[in-house]
């Protein structure tokens, strides 16, 4: 078997609406081969992974997948089982897999849900190397590769800190979304968007961590607030360091100036043997070593959110219990098997760790690695009490006397940390201070702690970080509107946009042109996927996101979104059938269907009523499983499903006399007069009315009033807002119609709206892109000979993987088995509009369904045509030149916006 590729999807996707991994899987000699096929397979697989004996599979019970081995299964599906139980032995327990045959034979898209997506990209692979072990029947590493993919999960996966805040995000319903590798996270969508890196918040003044980085200047700050602090001073070599001994009063503590997670500490130095050694340990940190007085007493470490103290611990040095007869080493090494322990912040308590300091620790009490401590004697290995260098800590958040807890806000605030962990010398926390004082300010301070204590009660300080970043009733989302279908999309959602932005709000904006913050397009091309929206979802600018959601981006990377607040599907028609294992119609609906189903309870889907599919989709399971409010468009009142729904007291647009109609229930209010749409082409362009009819629905939805939706949309142009979608243009009393039109649907479309226009001679210039499979583009031929007088076939640019002239041969073919249309091939849709514009006369139309807008709107514009909003019959003013065309700011540059 071999792996194509493994891809991450980590929004709602085709397979789930969990992350998963999908991994594209070449069976090779194994296609079409079964598990029984292969002799002793299924044993040797159960005896190595016995607990597929629990897996389901599609028997619905424990034991199903096994049934299923027994009875002959495809090794996609095997695989798929392989890295299920991989991810449960590993400790990153996925449940749920799919496993579907793509339109090449014998690959296989086998997805499998993840919480660790590095570990499991790796136990995905291991699965594939260990099925081929069992069909071959050689031996296969398996705890090795189990432990790497541990090893994975640890380097790659967030800290404590940071998933703690994380999963209290997610209990809250704000979305997060991790940034990069690290720890950095978004929060929240759009103008609520927050940061956080660990326990450091967007929020967090940088000079308030600066301030606590540099742990002399930390000390001025809370002296200069008469806080009590260690005295010391700051030297940057070993006789200054010794000399120090002398001015600082002894035993001290020496310290790295920028340390953290005690990092190069050393503790009780009283001799200059001990400070030579103790100043080359810091200075393996930072140049300036810090040198103070150490106050003495237990260590605490409190912790102020938000100005008020929610949490404290006392912390213990790290230490080992004697048995009068094993070594400290030996007992270090059992100490180290405590499954509480483990590598860095992997668990609850970190490993200890034999280095200078620890043998340093132990010499000073006159013992070594090899002592052997009398039974029940402690015996501290490292005089730090950091969780890091693996200490353990006590809850005591309860014992705090106020004054303490008052003098830490004090000292978080002094310093300006939002996050803030104080680390406290004092006899007894629940007692005014006596001696002692604070020691250090940190800003990220660790969680662990806190959420994980040795003995008392956790404290859930991942709320309270969240409820300090987002306070509870505040908002912490964006209104998200999803638009999804076959044709219209980005016509939509350029209309939604438009509404939205009119009304004074910031939209973020996906569509096939662009990234649209506001007015500015800051990123060209298509950007219909998941990238894209997340990008919108990205900026603090954004008050509402309208995002243009395209087939390919949901089949092939998922949403970029957890739920949008209003969904919209268009229509859906026979396109992209041989994409993406899209087979028929059928998976079509299923894969668009993905943004009803995330549509939030309570949310809005906007569906067409007149499309035979989208009227049954309420049907489905999946789309009705959460409550919504369903809104229906259609050409009339007159049709079914608009009846019984507003005499259900639903919600609908239908077109009536010549008016946009808004139903809710008995009542009826029109909105806008069709003919006042421009593009609608007098009220005739039927599919842009349906267009209208979903956007004012959005907008409406929304919030907006009526008014402001008619107002609005009536202001939305041709060309200028709505760029290569249905724009006219006109040169010598003869027109040109551009739009995107690529599909059978969209050519009927605008053949059956030209055909009542008073023109004299038809040409359309057709292309269908490459990736379509043979039969859609011989259908699309079909479509244009049907409509259309004369034909003009190109090609685009970019071939989709298909042969130079594959496509018009295709479509010459189906034209002229079909019909007697006068057809011909020009490749190149600029020469072909060159060559119709040099011989086109007044009353003739010319229709261009491009691939390159920018480049025909520099044709038109070097041949001096105009934009306009009708066709006017051929008469004598025509016929003497006078052009009759409306100007336009978008046209008066070379190369529009599109």
């Amino acid at each position: 078997m071999r792996i194509n590729e493994i891809r991450t999807m980590s929004g709602p996707n085709f397979y789930s609406h969990h992350p998963v991994l999908l991994m594209k899987l070449d069976l090779e000699d194994l296609a079409g081969k079964e598990s029984f096929e292969i002799p002793g397979l299924i044993d040797r697989m159960i005896d190595l992974l016995p607990g597929l004996h629990s897996h389901y599979c599609s028997k619905g019970r424990c034991g199903g997948f096994v049934e299923r081995l027994r009875e002959g299964t495809f090794f996609g599906h095997i695989v798929e089982h392989v890295a299920l139980e991989l991810t449960e032995l590993a400790g990153v327990p996925a449940t749920h897999g799919k496993t579907r045959e793509t339109e090449q034979p014998g690959v296989y898209n086998v997805a499998i849900e993840y919480t660790a997506e590095q570990g499991t990209r790796f136990l995905l692979s291991t699965a594939v190397d260990l099925v081929d072990h069992l069909v071959k029947g050689t031996p296969f590493p398996l705890d090795k590769r189990l432990d790497e993919a541990r090893s994975i999960i640890t380097r790659t996966e967030l800290g404590p800190s940071t998933r703690a805040i994380v999963n209290a995000a997610i209990s809250r319903g704000v979305p997060c979304n991790r940034v990069g590798d690290g720890s950095v996270v978004q929060l929240g969508y759009g103008k609520y968007r927050k940061l956080i890196e660990a326990a450091i918040s967007s929020n967090t003044p940088c000079v308030a961590v600066d301030i606590a980085a540099n742990k002399e200047l930390t000390k001025r700050v809370l002296y200069g607030a008469s806080i009590p602090v260690p005295l010391g001073e700051i030297v940057e070599d070993e006789d200054a360091a010794v000399q120090a001994l002398t001015t600082v009063s002894t035993p001290v503590v020496v310290k790295p100036l920028n340390g953290r997670q005690g990092n190069g500490v050393s503790l009780n130095v009283r001799t200059p043997e001990e400070m030579h050694r103790a100043f080359k340990i810091a200075g393996q940190f930072s140049s300036r070593v810090l040198i103070e007085e150490r106050f003495t007493g237990n260590d605490y470490r409190v912790l102020v959110i938000n100005g008020r103290m929610v949490a404290a611990s006392l912390r213990q040095p790290c230490n080992v219990v004697g048995d009068g007869e094993r070594t400290i080493s030996e007992l270090i090494e059992i100490e180290n098997r405590n499954p509480l322990r483990g590598k860095g912040h992997e668990k609850p308590l970190t490993r200890i760790v034999v280095d200078s300091i620890l043998i340093s620790c132990l010499e000073k009490q006159g013992m070594s690695l090899e002592t052997r401590p009398p039974a029940d004697d402690r015996v501290y290995v490292l005089e730090g009490a950091n969780l890091s260098k693996g200490g353990t800590a006590r809850d005591v958040t309860d014992l705090v006397h106020p004054e303490i807890s008052a003098m830490c806000e004090r000292a978080a605030r002094i310093v300006g940390l939002d996050i803030c962990g104080i680390d406290l010398i004092t006899d007894d926390i629940s007692q005014p201070l006596g001696r002692g004082g604070i020691i250090e300010i940190n800003a990220s301070p660790g969680l662990r702690m806190h959420l994980h204590p040795s003995e008392g009660e956790a404290r859930d300080v991942g709320t309270a970080i969240v409820d300090m970043l987002y306070p509870p009733g505040s908002p912490f989302r964006v209104p998200i509107i999803s638009i999804t279908g076959t044709n219209g999309k980005t016509t939509v959602t350029r209309m939604i946009g438009h509404i939205i932005s009119q009304s004074g709000l910031c939209v973020g904006m996906t569509t096939t042109d662009g990234i649209y913050i506001g007015s500015q397009r800051v990123v060209e091309g298509d950007t219909t996927g998941p990238h894209s929206a997340r990008t919108v979802l990205a900026d603090p600018l954004v008050d509402v996101a309208v995002l243009e959601t395209a087939r390919g981006g949901i089949v092939r990377r998922g949403l970029g979104y957890d739920w949008s607040d209003i969904g919209i599907i268009t229509n859906i028609q026979s396109d992209h059938i041989g994409q993406d294992g899209i087979k028929t119609i059928d998976d079509l609906v299923y894969a668009k269907s993905l943004v009803a189903e995330r549509v939030r309870e309570g949310g809005t889907l906007i569906l067409n009523a007149d499309d035979e599919r989208l009227s049954k989709l309420m049907q489905n399971t999946r789309v009705n499983k959460l409550r919504k409010n369903i809104v229906y468009f259609a050409s009339s009142q007159g049709q079914r499903l608009i009846r019984d729904h507003l005499a259900a007291n639903g919600v609908a647009y239908y077109i009536d006399n010549g008016w946009i109609i808004e139903g809710i229930g008995e009542r009826r209010d029109p909105i806008i007069r069709t003919d006042a749409l421009p593009g609608s082409f007098g009220g005739t362009a039927t599919f842009q009315l349906e267009n209208v009819m979903a956007a004012v629905a959005a907008c409406r939805s929304l919030g907006l009033s009526a008014a402001q939706v008619a107002s609005f949309i009536a202001t939305f142009g041709d060309d200028r807002h709505n760029p290569g979608r249905l724009n006219l243009y006109q040169l010598r009393g003869a027109y040109v119609l551009i739009d995107y039109g690529h599909n059978p649907h969209a050519f009927e479309a605008i053949g059956r709206l030209i055909s009542g226009w008073p023109v004299r001679n038809v040409t359309a210039i057709v292309g269908v892109p490459g990736d379509r499979c043979d039969s859609l583009i011989r259908e699309a031929g079909r479509k244009a000979a049907e409509f259309f007088q004369r034909i003009i076939i190109r090609e685009d640019k970019d071939l989709r993987g298909r042969k130079p002239g594959d496509v018009p041969c295709l479509l010459s073919e189906s034209i002229t088995s079909c019909s007697n249309r006068k057809c011909e091939i020009v490749l190149d849709e600029c020469e072909a509009l060159e060559q119709e514009l040099g011989s086109a006369g007044p009353g003739d139309l010319i229709i261009v369904f491009y691939e390159d807008f920018d480049a025909l709107v520099k044709v038109l514009k070097r041949s001096g045509a105009g934009p306009v909003n009708r066709v006017d019959a051929a008469s004598e003013e025509l016929d003497s030149g006078v052009i009759p065309a409306l100007e336009s700011e978008a046209f008066k540059s070379a190369s529009l916006t599109r």
